[in-house]
């Protein structure tokens, strides 16, 4: 009897897109399985993870607001009503096995599946666990990591290092330099810059461009601004030739293919991309990440002469300059993709799906608890 398998969590490109390569890795070594997404309504994995060929239920979940709490005021309902709706999801779909892949979403599936003794699966993508993360690894089946130390957040026995998830368009485009900047309308013959600040966008490295823009006179802008600031970057670059701009890029494997240097946020799913890719980069760590581990994630590259490091605080009086600058050091440039080339694990999500399925087909194992 084919397995049926539910993939929790999503928000950001950073936990979706992996669940998507995960999903893909499952269905590859195993065409027989079933699969059902679950995120949180109104969130980008809605739109993102049918897009993909994949099914998706929606339930009315929110994270903890920070800035505004008198938004909170609705939070304990709206998680109660969450369990009642993944409880609904559960019985309809009978789930052999979850997997969460972070995002608050993710939590209500997997203490469900922990209270019915199904078995679940945690993909912690960062080297600084999320507080949820870290709750659900105490009764997870396994525990899915980057880097080696996890064990300060998860038991020691359930960690498995697989590297972080990369989509398998990423992984096998074949497109070329030319090809690439061609599709976005531009010159193959002149120096071409990405920006990148993730699919919700980067305030800091938006703002830093668009006050430099006239700077990108020989060299060419790939920039993704995401949403927010979508409008005014259109605005500011009408009637620049030289400039490419949207609030997303669907198929991120062009863009990489097209650019010499990209500047991008340094969250672990980046990472893995920019090091998969082989591409000269400008990290700008997102300041307010949890115990700053953005900067620690740069950092670690940059000890390594694998990418270089600008804060948030200085983009805008030092992004663009340290940008074009690089773009004439060939030296430079080389050396960067061979360094941050080393670091690339191509195998992370087959790695994943592997133990997933050795699990389910164990005969001491769980698969079917949620059948009762």
């Amino acid at each position: 009897m084919s397995k049926r398998i539910i993939i929790a969590g999503g928000g950001t490109g950073g936990h979706i897109f992996p669940a998507i390569a995960i999903a893909g890795a499952l269905q590859k070594k195993d065409p027989a399985i079933e699969l059902l997404f679950v995120g949180a309504r109104g969130k980008m994995e809605m739109e993102k993870v049918p897009q993909a060929g994949y099914r998706i239920e929606g339930i009315d979940i929110a994270g903890f607001n920070r800035s505004s709490l008198i938004k909170n005021f609705g939070l304990p309902m709206k998680l109660i009503r969450s369990f009642f709706q993944v409880s609904s999801i559960f019985s309809s779909f009978m789930p052999d096995a979850v997997v969460g892949v972070g995002g608050y979403s993710s939590f209500p599936v997997l203490r469900a599946a922990q209270a019915k003794g199904i078995p679940t699966f945690i993909h912690e993508s960062n080297s600084f666990a999320g507080k949820s993360n870290i709750l659900l690894g105490k009764k997870a089946t396994r525990i899915f990591v980057a880097s080696d130390g996890m064990e300060k957040f998860f038991p020691a026995d359930r960690i498995q290092v697989s590297g972080n998830p990369v989509r398998s368009a990423i992984i096998q485009s074949k497109i070329g330099r030319d090809e690439a900047i061609r599709s976005f309308g531009l010159d193959p013959a002149k120096p071409t810059v990405l920006s990148t600040g993730g699919s919700l966008g980067a305030k800091g490295i938006n703002e830093a461009i668009a006050a430099h823009l006239d700077q990108f006179g020989d060299v060419q802008l790939i920039w993704q601004t995401g949403r927010p600031f979508a409008e005014q970057a259109s605005a500011l670059c009408a009637g620049r030739k030289n400039v490419w701009t949207a609030d997303f890029i669907p198929q991120m494997e062009n863009a990489f293919a097209a650019a010499d240097v990209v500047i991008s946020r340094s969250g672990a799913m980046s990472i893995a991309e920019l090091c998969v890719v082989k591409k000269p980069v400008v990290f700008v760590p997102f300041p307010f990440a949890a115990e700053d581990h953005q900067t620690v994630n740069a950092q670690n590259l940059v000890d390594k002469g694998a990418g270089l490091l600008v804060k948030d605080s200085e983009a805008k009086d030092k992004l663009v300059d340290t940008v074009l600058a690089l773009s004439e050091d060939k030296a430079k440039l080389e050396k960067l993709k061979e360094n941050i080339g080393r670091l690339a694990v191509t195998d992370a999500a087959d790695r994943i799906a592997e133990q997933i399925l050795r699990v389910l087909a164990a005969p001491t194992g769980h698969a079917g608890a949620g059948k009762n």
